[in-house]
């Protein structure tokens, strides 16, 4: 088995450098996405449409890693999501303001390339941090 923790580490840096190309290489053929994001899809092309959607709302979007941990064919990670809103968002106008949110993900792979995702983003601390929520 190839060492998960730096695969993960991998695909945030693809987030990161808007490598949409490179995260697909990453993601197995059979890949399922399990967070539940409106309009976005639920197979490979999931990470390609998450970017697509983030990058041009948030250019200096990053994902920073807190905390990976590995079990069997899962990595596990905590970490962090920032950015500033310079771009409509999921129908709303830009704000200016930045965000700093807590994030978990579970990564499942098979023959080194990520299977399936499960994710939780604390979306209610970016909306309020961002002036989208009362």
């Amino acid at each position: 088995m190839s060492d998960l923790k730096g695969t993960m580490a991998e695909i945030y840096e693809c987030f990161n450098s808007r490598d949409a190309d490179a995260i697909e290489e990453l993601m197995h053929d059979d890949f399922v996405e399990h967070e539940e994001v409106p309009g976005m899809p639920t197979d490979k092309k999931a990470p390609r449409a998450f970017m697509e959607m983030w990058a041009p709302a948030f250019p200096d979007f990053r994902m920073n890693v807190v905390e990976m941990l590995r079990d069997g064919d899962k990595v596990i990670t905590r970490g962090r999501m920032t950015g500033t809103h310079e771009g409509e968002f999921m129908g709303m106008a830009a704000t200016g303001k930045s965000f700093d949110v807590g994030f978990i993900d579970i990564v499942e792979f098979r023959d080194g390339k990520a299977i399936a995702h499960w994710g939780v983003t604390d979306a209610a601390a970016m909306m309020e941090q961002l002036g989208l929520a009362g």
